[in-house]
């Protein structure tokens, strides 16, 4: 799945989330990362998680070993996200692709605030490997 949109508003985008997922997951394991508009996400939330709007990124575990699953995220969001947190869009999908990569590997912030808080230092840790400044820090 591939909303054309994110090839018109950031020409590499591809690339830049390939980078993402080779930081965040293991060697010798694969994922799909879709880039779709809110629309599609929307109807996937609708229908897997009973929320009837968009959301940033979606994250589909295979629960195999060498194939992790799939990554789904919504154009629009990411980039209304990156807007209002004063992030750039490449600094923000960059993180949503590891945030995904880690969901798939296992991790979750849901549960409770010690996995939260595990998840996150892990996240912090891949995204300054790539530069990216803490997503978490207050701005």
């Amino acid at each position: 799945m591939l909303d054309a949109g994110w090839l018109k508003a950031m020409p590499g985008v591809e690339r830049l989330v390939r980078k993402a997922a080779r930081a965040a997951a293991r060697r010798g394991r694969s994922l799909n990362v879709a880039l779709a508009d809110d629309k599609a996400v929307r109807a996937l939330n609708a229908r897997d998680r009973k929320k009837d709007k968009p959301t940033n990124v979606l994250s589909y575990p295979s629960g195999e070993r060498a194939f992790l699953g799939d990554i789904v995220l919504a154009r629009q969001t990411v980039w209304r996200e990156a807007r209002g947190q004063k992030k750039s869009p490449a600094d923000h999908i960059t993180h949503l692709v590891v945030h995904g990569t880690l969901h798939l590997l296992g991790y979750d912030h849901e549960t409770s605030d010690a996995d939260a808080e595990r998840m996150e230092a892990l996240e912090r840790r891949v995204l300054a490997k790539l530069g990216i400044a803490d997503p978490y820090a207050p701005r």
